[in-house]
């Protein structure tokens, strides 16, 4: 008999839920199987697999060892010398991980422009790996057999900024709902080509061709237009909200604070083309002869946007400075960029 005391790590999910990742090899049917024939009991007594697990709760598995070793398989730490990108990786994640904010739920760091936020294929390493490195190489932080930190937010590869995670279960529920009800606040910032004198929040409708990988903005006019069709899917339409706040222009170019109201896949990038500023670097939504100018005097070579800030609450932001070629580009232009916030 195998006997699992409940911590405050692991309450606040379902039982059925936690036995899974437990025996984490065990098809759904066995584990309802168990607890219908009492094998499985929470609290010394039968259970239906929906209830809420809270601290102090006992878990009793009446299973033979084989059969627990059978369907308990052990995740394992990502290897020494893992890649991301062109750059090599370490378990040792304390020289490498750069953390902005933390506290005994949730983690805040920063990712490059290059890296990859969650992993696109079995042999990529994304931050999500090194976060997941970084909790389980540091003894200061609880381990749980069940759960293991995940990425809340995604940026794109070429995005750089604030990454939160969940290095908890409460945390990753926590930054879940927050994302969802969009109670956090998020900004970012870039540089576009063109003046944008006064701050604008602007909705749209925004149609995403994942073939493509390619998101179009419409206007509401527009909108009307096509929903007046008999082929229209209103579920390849989301309408979203974007606000552009200039902090400082030079004519030909202007540094943008961004509050990202709606999350939408390219939201900002597509916005930004149609109201025509094009982000500097930005091949898919860019303007070449713009782009061509940033790489040559630059050297840029991907599209510059940048998660600068995220309100948690009220009484809680985290900041991530400006990477450097955003500062190169602001001095080179005589953009003034001190003192953003």
């Amino acid at each position: 008999m195998i006997e699992i005391n409940i911590t405050d790590n692991e309450s606040g999910q379902r039982l059925n839920k936690y036995l899974m990742k437990y025996l984490n090899s065990a098809p759904s049917s066995f584990i309802y199987k168990m607890l219908r024939k009492k094998n499985i009991v929470l609290n010394d007594k039968k259970a239906q697999g929906d209830e809420l697990l809270s601290q102090g709760d006992v878990i009793k598995l009446y299973l033979a060892d084989d059969t627990i070793s059978k369907f308990k398989t052990t995740s394992k730490i990502v290897n020494n010398g893992a890649t991301v990108g062109n750059k090599s990786f370490v378990t040792d994640l304390s020289r490498k991980l750069n953390i902005l904010y933390e506290n005994k739920d949730i983690m805040a760091v920063h990712k490059d422009a290059g890296v990859l936020s969650q992993k696109a294929s079995k042999d990529d390493y994304s931050i999500n790996e090194a976060i997941c490195d970084y909790v389980a190489n540091n003894d200061k932080y609880d381990h749980s057999d069940t759960f293991k930190p995940s990425v809340c937010n995604r940026l794109d590869k070429n995005t750089s900024g604030i990454i939160l995670a969940g290095i908890t279960l409460r945390g990753s529920q926590y930054l879940s709902k927050a994302l969802k009800d969009r109670s956090l606040d998020k900004f970012y910032f870039t540089i576009v080509k063109g003046q944008l004198k006064n701050k604008i929040t602007c909705q749209a409708y925004i149609n995403k061709d994942s073939d493509k990988n390619l998101s179009k903005v419409i206007s509401q006019e527009e909108y009307d237009k096509i929903k007046q069709s008999k082929d229209f899917d209103s579920k390849s339409y989301s309408r979203i909200m974007t606000e552009f706040i200039p902090i400082s222009s030079n004519g030909d170019s202007t540094l943008l604070k961004i509050k990202l109201i709606t999350g939408k896949s390219h939201q900002i990038r597509a916005h930004l083309k149609y109201l025509g500023y094009p982000m500097a670097g930005d091949i898919k939504y860019g303007h070449k002869a713009y782009n061509i100018y940033m790489k040559n005097n630059y050297k840029l070579s991907n599209h510059l946007l940048h998660a600068g800030i995220v309100y948690l609450d009220k009484n809680t932001v985290i900041n991530d400075p400006l990477p450097e070629i955003f500062i190169r580009i602001c001095k080179g232009e005589g953009l003034d960029y001190k003192g953003i916030s």
